[in-house]
């Protein structure tokens, strides 16, 4: 059994009690980080998209009614969700954490660069825990602080970057800050400095919650290693096997790096690393790439070459040191690995050039299997929706209209920590 932040109880199978244990992408999810959009979202203008990864900005009453959603829909099918914004707020309920946190986040932030980390440690400190943590992720605008205080002539020109902190947009896409692989996790440095804050909620969450805290939880790369790596290219296809995207946000040293410390201290055997293009259409793995069934994925053709070839790279504990064979035949790889004679891949959009590149961009592919064969997705993407459901896949639609304008899609939104194992 576990425990919920309201107290109830769940059973989680075999699952021994871990408050975090995923050993593949498709078994029976029981327990799930996300965190709803707040105003953070209310913070992003025109001018700052580029600076924020955003393309447009979303209507934030809708986005949180999508989200809602989402979460409801995970409700109802016995799913525990948990929420980032709120374990954080419990953290800091413990003494002393809040000053060590606050100073953390201004450090990060480079505040003592322009000269405003005292008055912005002073403002932060004024407000409850929950008042602290949204603001952590909404960002302080500079208009928050009165003149009176405002010492430093950037601070008193009104039409000059307008904040002190910037805000966190993408936190509701937690699969990224942090991604669970058997019973540890990453906690991951992210590429772009936006987001590079974000993987510290983790960071004190992990180490300090009680619900975690009390585990001896493995961290299997940690956010101050100088290589980048996020989530959203971590596919744990077995509890002996990893697939990682080499993309536009996760770098070679970061996963041969993530291989050494899963052979030195866990039960995986083998990392996939995928190469995928680097460019933001294409952003994660999961973009373009999950998986719905045990002998199931779903696949954006886009990143195949001629004759379906990839650069596949498989890494497998050596004599000494990893060993590193190149292949080029992705579903003979997944074969292998997974022992199946059979698989399917599923092509985004029906392979069709123009649907297939339209609902990736949605992220057609971004799937959650919340139980093998059962898949959360965009409602939006109707053309790949109906394709999966044509290979018995149960498909579950969300809405999308604003959830889809941040570039991720139910995968990425979801950070599983508890699955069953299959």
């Amino acid at each position: 059994m576990t425990q919920s932040l309201d107290g109830h109880e769940r059973t989680t199978g075999a699952i021994r009690n871990l408050p975090i244990h995923v050993t593949s992408e498709i078994g029976e999810l029981k327990t799930v980080l996300l965190k709803r959009p707040g105003r953070e979202l209310e913070n992003l203008t025109p001018d700052h998209l580029g600076r924020l990864l955003f393309d447009d900005i979303p209507h934030l009453p809708v986005i949180q009614k999508e989200h809602d959603y989402f979460a409801a829909v995970l409700r109802n099918r016995g799913i525990e969700v948990l929420y980032l914004e709120k374990l954080m707020e419990e953290v800091l309920a413990i003494p002393h954490l809040r000053e060590q946190f606050v100073a953390n986040v201004l450090e990060e932030s480079k505040s003592n660069i322009n000269g405003s980390y005292e008055k912005l440690r002073d403002y932060l400190l004024s407000f409850d825990n929950e008042q602290l943590v949204e603001a952590v992720m909404a960002g302080i605008r500079k208009t928050e602080i009165p003149h009176s205080k405002r010492t430093h002539l950037h601070e008193m020109i009104e039409d000059t970057y307008p904040f002190y902190l910037d805000p966190m947009p993408n936190l509701y896409f937690t699969r990224d800050p942090a991604a669970a692989i058997g019973d540890g996790l990453t906690i991951n440095r992210m590429k772009e400095p936006a987001r590079r804050r974000e993987s510290l909620f983790m960071h004190y969450i992990i180490t300090y919650h009680p619900r975690f805290a009390k585990h001896d939880i493995p961290v299997w790369s940690d956010r101050e290693y100088r290589f980048s790596m996020e989530g959203g290219d971590e596919l744990v296809l077995s509890k002996e096997v990893l697939a990682i995207g080499i993309s536009e946000r996760t770098t070679a040293q970061g996963i041969e790096r993530l291989a050494r410390n899963l052979f030195e201290r866990s039960e995986f055997k083998k990392v996939i690393a995928i190469e995928i293009p680097k460019s933001r259409a294409f952003m994660h793995l999961d973009t373009v790439f999950t998986m719905v069934d045990y002998d199931k994925f779903t696949i954006h053709s886009a990143i195949q070459g001629s004759g379906g070839q990839m650069n596949i790279f498989e890494l497998t504990r050596g004599a000494d040191d990893i060993t590193i064979t190149k292949r080029t035949d992705l579903l003979e790889t997944l074969k292998e690995a997974l022992h199946l004679d059979h698989l399917v891949l599923i092509p985004c959009g029906g392979g069709d050039a123009i649907a297939s590149a339209r609902e990736q961009w949605s992220d057609g592919s971004n799937t959650l299997a919340i139980a093998p064969g059962v898949v959360v997705t965009y409602d939006r993407n109707y053309v790949s929706n109906e394709l999966l459901r044509s290979h018995g896949i149960e498909v579950i639609e969300i809405g999308s209209s604003e959830l889809s304008r941040g570039r991720g899609g139910p995968r990425c939104m979801s950070c599983p920590l508890v699955r069953e194992d299959i």
